[in-house]
């Protein structure tokens, strides 16, 4: 999983500051740097947002239109696990405790993905190049799509703007139904190879695919019939699938973030801190409700530089890293709030549907 086109720098200056200013905060405050207490709390009510949610969706107490209703919230509050519990706990930032966060982070086989190629996937690829194009896979939508200035441009991109929106909620379906199985088929994600999971992790891989597709789609469909219990699934998610699409994209796909492309046979040594803070844009830092919602994944740069800390401590940290980034010259990127973000996604959709202007060969005259 490793590309060899880059070497990274991980102790510059620049760095070392970055990590003596966050040490220093936590020693001056006698804090963990993991979730504790508070993000326990916060995982029970998500936890319990989603049993009651789901529990209200398929009690049929206000019929069709109850079914419905649930299945957003239960929606959110899937997406919620995502952003809050499993996220933590797959990056190791949920707890001191190494069992505590494999329990965190395998809340995400119970709602339908694999912890295990999640962190293959998210932990490595994405975190270690983001925004390059070849290599994380988070860019690359198959064709769907044009995120990236380097990526090829088709005809039907000149209408991305407007149909990626509806592509969007389809993600999680696609990953119910097809790429984790492909992936583990294969031992591949994206370009890279990657381990089958074998024993404990197989185990958890399939036992976590029947608990999902159980409560998801077999239970609706018993208690509801074939009509309204797949209709049930595909709200929940649709929802699911657009919030956290739209999430991940405000952070890196939008007008103020950096991509690369590096061709075969370069090597590229870049500074690790510098590359995460061009590729990374953070949003709606004063919004409580949205930080609490996301997991603090709108302090995605915070989250890029320092992945073993909980979102917990995120809204503290980001003035300290936006501080430490002016004394060195580095940008910190930045949309002030949600819908400010949202535009600028778009805006970054609409213009990578212009097809890239072709550069004339010139000839040297004979």
């Amino acid at each position: 999983m490793k590309d060899d086109r880059i070497k990274f720098d991980r102790n510059t200056p620049f760095q070392r500051a970055l990590r003596d200013e966050v040490d220093a905060y936590f020693k001056a405050n006698n804090l963990d740097p993991k979730g504790g207490a508070a993000l326990a709390r916060k995982a029970a009510f998500i936890i319990g947002w989603f049993l009651v949610s789901y529990a209200f969706s398929i009690s049929g107490v206000l019929g069709t239109a109850g079914l419905f209703i649930g299945a957003v919230i239960t929606g959110l509050a899937h997406a919620a696990i995502g952003f809050d519990i499993m996220h933590d706990g797959n990056h190791g930032a949920f707890s001191t405790s190494k069992a505590v966060n494999r329990w965190m982070g395998r809340t995400l086989d119970m709602v339908g993905g694999s912890s295990y190629l999640w962190r293959h996937k998210h932990n490595v690829m994405h975190h270690t190049y983001p925004n390059v194009v070849g290599t994380d896979d988070d860019i690359d939508v198959g064709g769907l799509a044009r995120l990236a200035p380097e990526q090829p441009h088709y005809a039907a991109h000149r209408l991305q703007h407007l149909y990626m929106w509806g592509l969007y909620g389809l993600i999680s379906v696609k990953w119910n139904f097809y790429d984790d199985f492909a992936q583990v088929a294969k031992g591949q994600i994206f370009t890279s190879k990657v381990p089958r999971p074998k024993g404990e992790e197989m185990v958890w891989f399939v036992i976590g695919k029947i608990i999902h597709f159980g409560w998801a789609l077999v239970l609706p469909i018993a208690l509801f019939g074939w009509g309204l219990g797949i209709a049930f699934y595909l709200v929940e998610a649709v929802v699911l699938g657009v919030t956290l699409a739209v999430v991940f994209q405000l952070a890196h796909c939008v007008e103020e973030a950096d991509f690369t492309e590096l061709p075969e046979g370069t090597v590229t040594e870049l500074d690790f801190a510098k590359h995460q803070l061009a590729t990374t844009v953070d949003f709606a830092r004063d919004n409580k409700l949205v930080t609490w919602f996301l997991g603090g994944l709108n302090f995605q740069a915070i989250h890029h530089l320092f992945p073993k800390i909980s979102h917990v401590h995120y809204p503290a940290l980001s003035p300290i890293v936006e501080r430490v980034c002016a004394e060195h010259g580095v940008a910190y990127r930045l949309n002030g709030g949600f819908m400010e973000a949202l535009g600028s996604h778009y805006r970054w959709l609409k213009r990578m549907s212009i097809p890239p202007v072709a550069v004339p060969v010139v000839k040297p005259a004979l």
